[in-house]
């Protein structure tokens, strides 16, 4: 019997799922909510999309026309649903049927399912911003969860001016509307994610007055340097290291190392931004301080995994990210996670992750040369967080008014206050209490920021992973498609 597997993300790591779900005779659908493939890594201009020939491009038009793949465009999966007579205490059941090659132990009271089905898919589908979205239940044989991440951007005064961008958003503008999202941009934060957002804005005819890693270089040297040998296997990203350094050099744009943005500041939007040299552990430098003159400051601190529905499918996570075996297996059966759901590592890395999990989703088995792809570039993601860490000493950037939940305008005081209260201890009272995290991105903005600041985690599990309007909850007709 052929297998369905819905594969939920259309970036680098869903794409390679579906391609090699399809390849093992699987019916595939692909749920994205965006109108095009290709996730922020592939941006691009619509009018640009079919001129593109690159290899990723190809691969699209080959997966997502193939006559076995279903492609879902603005679709969003709002919840993922098990039944709860299907659920089973590991630490009764142990871990049987999940195979050899699954986890050898598990944490006591980790829930999987006794069902061979993942959870089934509750999609609608239509423009986020439409009103007549069509409402629609997937039941799949394997579930390939690539949702990938967004940016992690670390509060600071005055982030919540208008010209505050992250660095994902200012790079998405440019490479897919072909927008500045300002006059003179300065870019900062941390990680070589900033270098494609700089080449971007400078493409759309932005000036780029600097760009600031808050890493010295020491910290990035060590981290990049350690088995230098096995650098070799990632050539492919000194090319990519050589091509933005050119870029920068060519419009004289200066890149300096250990300093990152203290202070916005402006009235009705950002008119000015105090940077500041800081330590590795990324304490500030008295009288280091520098003001720049510009219109917008894209920031960006690495990246937040998108959890949502993997936590809402009741995967367990690990060090912030989803937990998965040599197969990319997640602890539910029939639930496989692949990208940066798994640990950031960018395309290359995600792509490997997600070609061993739709051989596998497929019913089929990751061949030895599947396997080593996603080895190395695992490795590289490794190296990746050691040259490019939070420093733990960012919170002395804030005030006691600094707002930390901009949805909320909740200040640190206020934070704080709460989370020293004993008599309403916990996440669910401070959220309670202090509403961070309860605005409309629901904590995706701030989560991190308010867990290292008050201890707790940023995950957990929501019933309702997407909004969603309340009169399409309250339709009572789903259409339950199968391949």
């Amino acid at each position: 019997m052929t297998r369905h597997v819905v594969v939920i993300g259309a970036g680098p790591a869903g794409l390679a799922a579906a391609e090699q779900a399809l390849r093992a005779g699987a019916e595939v659908t692909v749920l994205d909510q965006a109108d095009v493939p290709g996730g922020q890594y592939y941006r691009t201009l619509p009018e640009a999309y079919e001129d593109r020939t690159p290899a990723a491009f190809t691969q699209r038009r080959r997966v997502l026309e193939h006559p076995r793949c279903r492609w879902w465009p603005n679709s969003t999966v709002w919840a993922l649903e098990h039944p709860e007579a299907d659920r089973i205490d590991a630490g009764r059941a142990g871990v049987g049927g999940l195979g050899a090659d699954h986890f050898e132990a598990d944490s006591p009271g980790t829930n999987h399912l006794s069902a061979d089905r993942p959870p089934r898919v509750h999609v609608l589908r239509g423009p986020a911003d439409g009103s007549a979205r069509e409402r629609l239940v997937l039941s799949p044989d394997a579930l390939v969860i690539a949702t990938g991440a967004h940016d992690r951007t670390l509060p600071f005064p005055g982030w919540q001016l208008p010209g505050v961008f992250t660095a994902g958003a200012a790079q998405a503008l440019a490479k897919g509307e072909g927008v500045a999202v300002g006059r003179r941009v300065l870019v900062a934060g941390s990680g070589p994610f900033l270098l494609p957002v700089a080449e971007s804005l400078l493409r759309v005819g932005a000036e780029v007055v600097a760009v600031l890693e808050s890493n010295t270089a020491r910290t990035v040297r060590k981290g990049w340097s350690r088995r230098p040998w096995r650098l070799v296997r990632h050539a492919g990203k000194a090319g990519e290291l050589i091509r933005y350094a050119a870029t920068l050099a060519r419009h004289r744009v200066s890149y300096r190392m250990g300093r990152a943005v203290v202070e916005a500041k402006g009235d009705d939007r950002v008119r000015e931004v105090v940077t500041a040299r800081v330590n590795p552990d990324w304490s500030v430098v008295k009288g280091t301080e520098r003001t720049y003159r510009v219109d917008a400051v894209c920031v960006g601190h690495g990246f937040v995994p998108q959890l949502e529905l993997a936590v809402a499918a009741g995967c367990d996570l690990d060090g912030g990210f989803v937990r998965v075996d040599r197969d990319q297996r997640t602890t539910v059966r029939g639930v496989f996670a692949a990208g940066e759901v798994t640990g950031i590592g960018g395309a290359v890395a995600a792509a490997a992750e997600g070609a061993v999990a739709g051989r596998v989703a497929a019913g089929g088995a990751a061949d030895r040369k599947l396997r080593v792809a996603r080895d190395h570039t695992g490795e590289f993601a490794r190296r990746l967080a050691a040259a490019h860490p939070i420093g733990a000493a960012w919170v002395g950037w804030l005030r006691p008014g600094t707002i930390v939940c901009r949805c909320e305008e909740t200040t640190v005081a206020e934070l704080r206050e709460a989370a020293g209260d004993p008599v309403q201890a916990g996440p669910h009272a401070l959220k309670l209490r202090t509403r961070a995290g309860l605005g409309p991105c629901q904590g995706r903005m701030c989560g991190p920021a308010v867990a290292e600041l008050c201890g707790g985690t940023a995950s957990h599990h929501r019933p309702i992973a997407q909004p969603i309007r309340l009169g399409e909850l309250a339709e009572l007709e789903e259409s339950h498609e199968h391949p």
